[in-house]
């Protein structure tokens, strides 16, 4: 999609130094992953506690089970 936005110079600027795009196009598609990760994880977060499992519910077998099917890959 193109358009057209005003970016402050400043924020351009401290964006470039800190990260190790070059363009605008790519600072501003990295600047909305991010956004989109932090968003995320943050509504993650909010479910903590939330959950309630099944009595004798082992997530951490589960966990195991998918580390080696990942690892075997």
């Amino acid at each position: 999609m193109k358009t057209n936005i005003e970016i402050d110079d400043k924020l351009m600027e401290e964006a470039f130094n800190l990260t190790n795009v070059r363009t605008k196009k790519e600072l501003v598609h990295l600047a909305l992953k991010e956004s989109i990760k932090t968003k995320k994880k943050k509504d993650l977060l909010e479910l903590s506690g939330k959950i309630k499992f099944h009595e004798g519910y082992d997530y951490k077998s589960m966990r195991r089970y998918q580390t080696l099917q990942l690892n075997s890959d």
